[in-house]
């Protein structure tokens, strides 16, 4: 544990952003995986799910947690299951 201030609350800080991320790309996660899952089985409501992952993935990038590039080559491929 530092023993300067500013370093102590950089520590907290740098803890609660973690938590906050890992959450965010989990359900990033959670939201693509239902997605192909649906698509792999057939489903009717593809397309509601596409929207919400594409949102998901929209969502991330413009928080910085992912590149925008990868975003967009993300929801591409999204795109291209659905088809």
């Amino acid at each position: 544990m530092p023993n300067i201030a500013s370093a102590i609350k950089r520590v907290k800080t740098n803890g609660k952003s973690n938590l906050r991320n890992n959450a965010q790309k989990s359900a990033l996660r959670n939201s693509v995986k239902r997605f192909e899952t649906a698509v792999a089985n057939g489903e009717e409501n593809t397309v509601e799910l596409l929207k919400e992952a594409q949102k998901a993935i929209d969502s991330a990038a413009s928080k910085g947690l992912i590149h925008k590039n990868k975003a967009n080559r993300d929801k591409a491929r999204l795109a291209s299951k659905l088809k």
